[in-house]
């Protein structure tokens, strides 16, 4: 999942009004990171995160007003091409529930977030190779935290297959080795003169669509995702295996 956010836009907030928004599980990790942050310059930023420096300057003020900043409800914040195939404004009342439940977002600064976990604006890649006190980079830092956390939601909601839809960026702070659910990985392709390739937006926005899918659809096996078709994708069975599902369209 991306990691660029920026404020919200104007939604029609009041057709969740009956799911409560929540805190995110990381509260202590959050402060440390952001005061990390505080501590470097635009110019520390810049290096940091490859970014231009009138950007360095916003997010250095970002870091030092965090905690004063307006929140809003991850799911509703984050901008990228996943989510516009997820397109959460538009999901009813009880998909987002169900999102709720069984949805998470890998986050650089805050780990791991439920859809309606409230948010401040902020930018921090997961591949950033940022030093804290303890880890030379923030795969380092979260990967325990991130697995473990993956392995309490997949026990509480009785789930026995983890879908990653993230980017390979971003699963890559998963440890598999010590992730007790199996994943499954799918992969969207396109067919351009008779040759299936990976196109980077069409597969991003295709995996937040397969999200959207499971989520409406309230899946529980893993066999069902077989039927997703969304913007003409097709499974291929010949190409997949049991932990990549390759869809070509």
């Amino acid at each position: 999942m991306l990691v660029v956010i920026s404020p919200a836009k104007k939604l029609d907030m009041q057709r969740f009004d009956d799911i409560p928004s929540t805190q995110p599980l990381f509260e202590h990790e959050v402060r440390e990171l952001v005061e990390t942050m505080r501590n470097l310059s635009p110019v520390e930023l810049r290096s940091l995160m490859g970014i231009s420096e009138n950007l360095a300057k916003l997010n250095a003020d970002r870091f030092a007003r965090f905690g004063s900043q307006d929140k809003n409800p991850a799911v509703f914040t984050f901008a990228g091409d996943t989510y516009l195939g997820l397109d959460a404004a538009t999901l009813a009342p009880e998909s987002m529930a169900w999102a709720q439940n069984h949805l998470r977002v890998l986050s650089g600064l805050y780990g791991v977030l439920r859809p309606l976990d409230e948010i401040e604006p902020y930018r921090l890649e997961m591949g950033s190779r940022l030093k804290t006190a303890g880890s030379q980079s923030l795969y380092q830092y979260w990967r325990r935290k991130v697995s473990d956390a993956l392995n309490a939601e997949a026990e509480a909601t009785k789930s026995n297959v983890l879908v990653n839809c993230a980017s390979k960026e971003y699963f890559s702070v998963v440890d598999l080795t010590t992730l007790e659910i199996p994943v499954v990985t799918p992969v969207f392709m396109e067919n351009k003169s008779g040759k299936a390739k990976i196109i980077s937006f069409h597969a991003k926005k295709a995996r937040g669509a397969m999200a959207r899918f499971i989520v409406q659809n309230k899946l529980t096996d893993k066999e069902d995702l077989k039927d997703f078709n969304a913007g003409g994708y097709r499974y291929q069975p010949e190409q997949s295996n049991l932990n990549s599902l390759v869809f070509i369209r």
